[in-house]
């Protein structure tokens, strides 16, 4: 059983961790990387709030395998960039599986605690990321990738901004060919609306494999509209 003082009880994932490797099957050597992971996390969040404490007794299913799920989607993916990974999803997650992979996530994360958690986390866990502790503005878009200058093939990002905000961050990394995941609730029709208001794209929408009112927002094209106000002009 996993300890944490947010709550009264200890908290047994053994039944919410089998459930979610049934939704998102891993390798042995990736389980491994994400107990330790598990084990950080909770360790954390009796001091730091990463994630809503609510949703501890469902970790595995709520957040890790919703995470996982994305590699399906980019399966030749190999060097990922997660904007604003706070608690760790999904960039943590990926990183766990990249390890086996070859690949490398690029953790961005403008809190200082919560940076130095993801840094403490991937130490522990032994995934294959790399922690960027500046705000996503602040990062040279065109050209983040890895040590061997390797471009970014996916784009990722969990509960940060607005979708219209997102695709800006993303669009010089989509430019280059790289993938955008952004995974979204419930509101992802009125976000894709709004979004449209100052972005030509083109995207698909995948239900998320948790249930619920997940969604997984795929991206492969952003272009800005040279006048976003003739989005909302009649006629357009």
């Amino acid at each position: 059983m996993a300890k944490s003082s947010n709550l009264e009880k200890p908290i047994d994932l053994r039944a919410d961790k089998s459930a979610a490797l049934k939704l998102t099957p891993v390798s042995r050597e990736t389980e491994a990387r994400l107990d330790r992971y598990v084990a950080v996390l909770l360790e954390w969040q009796a001091k730091t709030n990463l994630i809503a404490t609510s949703t501890l007794p469902n970790l595995w299913t709520r957040h890790i395998s919703d995470s996982l799920q994305l590699l399906d989607i980019a399966p030749s993916a190999r060097t990922w960039l997660d904007f604003g990974s706070g608690g760790g999803f999904p960039g943590v997650v990926l990183a766990c599986a990249m390890k086996d992979a070859g690949g490398m996530v690029h953790l961005v994360e403008r809190v200082g605690k919560k940076a130095a958690f993801l840094r403490e986390a991937v130490r522990i866990s032994d995934a294959a990321g790399r922690v960027h502790a500046k705000d996503i503005g602040q990062l040279d878009m065109e050209n983040v990738g890895d040590s061997s200058h390797k471009p970014v093939d996916c784009v990722t990002a969990r509960a940060v901004a607005p979708l219209h905000l997102l695709l800006g961050f993303a669009e010089p990394i989509v430019k280059q060919g790289a993938k955008a995941l952004f995974l979204k609730g419930q509101d992802v029709e009125s976000e894709l609306t709004e979004a449209t208001k100052y972005w030509n794209i083109e995207s698909r929408l995948h239900r998320s494999r948790t249930g619920g009112d997940g969604w997984i927002v795929e991206v492969d094209r952003i272009v800005r509209r040279s006048n976003p106000l003739a989005a909302t002009s009649p006629g357009t």
